[in-house]
């Protein structure tokens, strides 16, 4: 081995920069290695046609935590964020609703549709608000690990005691949000489907289900726990896209010491007596750590990079069963001008082509979608959120041009029939153009250039495992002390010294930082506990 660090992380999305921080700014010796040719994993910002540049894969703001921004001092390192306009505009055959710009201005747009509805949002806001509370607590706390003894017991009934101390009617909301259907929690609350698609969109994100599938209501919560400039549960661009948060974060760790190496593929975690010892990289090199942290999916780590003989049967069965695949398929677009949207017109740019534009009219046509997805491979009117960053950050584009995010789903991580997305991918992005030009008829006429990532395209560029934007589904056998298995939900890998710092974990997917951050604090606390020990 030719040399020796104190800590290595592997891969250097933002939540290993997050955890490579964190150690070295406790004074350990600190090594990223990021097998692309640039930091940040699915948060990168590159140019896919001369003069345009985009988001490539993750493309909004809103989950990243205020400590870990703090911490890293990111705005000292050139972290911006704009406010969307409003926060959402969904287009339907004859009609649109805009979502934001505070309680009182969406009541009067869902007045337009449901007097009921309207009276009903801002009870609805508050019941997730005081729930969405309760996940900001427990996010920067680590799970309690079944096993895991009296300290263990302790974290769970500390706690258990968050959530316990919600009053009967939040308590009610909670269990209807992990166990129901996003169908069935907001036909609880809301009469119009217009109004219902609105918010059960956010049931699909990432999410390779149904509206009407069990739990997806969960899916829903999850993208409601942000916050931009201070503001819960708003959502926002990074100036430079997200390739900026990323930077920033690099430039922090670097600050702090962090060595980062790019192009440095990891090809196996090296074990020596049932011991993390370091890493062999794809080039042959061997480097030396008593701790190594992955910020890779759990599938990614356990599947390609840990030896079988280093694992027990009974953990590589249980990590077999580790379910990851979010239906998702992601293109960015250069445009020459803006979408003309036939219900609301107009080429000039305008409040809603800044605002998360979503075409998913109605609960049925969601889940037509993900029926068509395991029926055909992919639906035939897919769900497509577009966001038009270059409305709110002029550096991504030509002047007079723009540049679009299309993230879109239900898209199955497998063809049937054993097609590949290699063959499928342009068919597939043809589908898509066609759904948005339904509703704004210039659109596919304004498309310079685009650059495509099916689910194969994501598992291959970013290590994304079927695609998943999540490193996992989130599901409710698959969250807090069960991400990704029971016994291992405390970020401890079952090999001493192995870690896990990225999304597969406690509390999930999104550019949270949370893994990273929470990660280092265990692998610190062991280290203390260590250094203890042999004093």
């Amino acid at each position: 081995m030719t040399r020796r660090y104190d800590a290595l992380i592997v891969g250097g999305g933002h939540n290993g920069l997050v955890c490579a921080f964190y150690l070295a700014r406790a004074g350990l010796k600190v090594r990223v290695l990021e097998r692309r040719h640039v930091v940040g994993g699915a948060a990168a910002t590159e140019e896919f046609h001369p003069g345009f540049r985009n988001s490539t894969a993750s493309y909004t703001v809103s989950l990243l935590q205020p400590r870990v921004i703090a911490d890293m001092r990111l705005y000292d390192h050139g972290y911006r964020v704009v406010e969307r306009p409003i926060a959402n505009f969904l287009p339907f055959a004859d009609d649109y609703l805009k979502l934001g710009g505070g309680t009182a201005r969406t009541q009067a747009e869902f007045a337009r549709f449901s007097a009921h509805d309207a009276a009903a949002l801002p009870a609805y806001e508050a019941a997730l608000g005081r729930i969405a509370d309760v996940l900001r607590d427990l996010a920067l706390r680590t799970p309690p690990n079944a096993g895991g003894g009296l300290r263990a017991l302790l974290a769970a009934a500390g706690q258990g005691r968050r959530v316990a101390g919600l009053a009967l009617e939040a308590q009610r909301d909670l269990l209807a949000l992990f166990t129901r259907s996003a169908r069935d929690f907001l036909d609880g609350w809301f009469e119009d489907d217009r109004i219902k698609s609105a918010f059960a969109f956010d049931a699909v994100v990432g999410n390779y289900a149904g509206v009407s599938t069990p739990g997806s209501a969960y899916v829903l919560l999850h993208h409601v726990f942000g916050e931009v400039n201070r503001k819960k549960g708003a959502w926002g661009h990074a100036i430079g896209g997200m390739g900026a948060i990323t930077q920033a974060m690099a430039r922090a760790c670097e600050a702090a010491g962090v060595e980062i190496s790019l192009e440095a593929p990891v090809a196996r975690v090296l074990v020596d007596g049932g011991r993390a010892a370091g890493v062999r990289l794809e080039s042959g090199e061997e480097i030396a750590a008593p701790v190594v942290a992955a910020n890779v999916g759990p599938l990614l780590l356990y599947r390609a990079l840990v030896a079988e003989a280093d694992l027990s049967p009974e953990f590589r069965r249980r990590i077999a069963g580790f379910k990851a695949a979010s239906g998702s398929f992601r293109m960015n677009v250069a445009l020459s001008e803006l979408p003309d949207f036939a219900v609301l017109p107009g080429k000039a740019q305008a409040e809603h082509h800044g605002a998360g534009i979503i075409i998913a009219p109605g609960l049925d046509y969601m889940d037509r979608a993900f029926d068509d997805a395991r029926a055909f491979g992919w639906s035939r009117q897919p769900i497509v959120e577009m966001t038009i960053p270059s409305t709110l950050d002029d550096s991504l584009a030509p002047p007079g041009a723009h540049v679009a995010n299309l993230f879109c789903q239900q898209f199955a991580p497998e063809l049937p029939g054993g097609r590949s997305w290699d063959d499928a991918r342009e068919e597939a992005a043809d589908t898509i153009i066609d759904t948005v030009t339904a509703h704004a008829p210039n659109f596919r006429a304004s498309v310079i250039a685009r650059q495509i990532h099916s689910p194969l395209d994501l598992e291959r560029k970013f290590g994304l495992i079927g695609g998943d934007i999540f490193h996992g589904r989130m599901s409710l056998d698959q969250l807090w002390a069960a991400r990704p298995v029971l016994g291992h939900g405390d970020y401890r890998a079952p090999i001493d010294g192995l870690y896990m710092c990225g999304s597969g974990t406690h509390p999930g997917g999104g550019v949270t930082g949370a893994p990273g951050h929470n990660a280092a604090r265990e692998i610190l606390r062991d280290r203390s506990l260590w250094s203890r020990w042999l004093r």
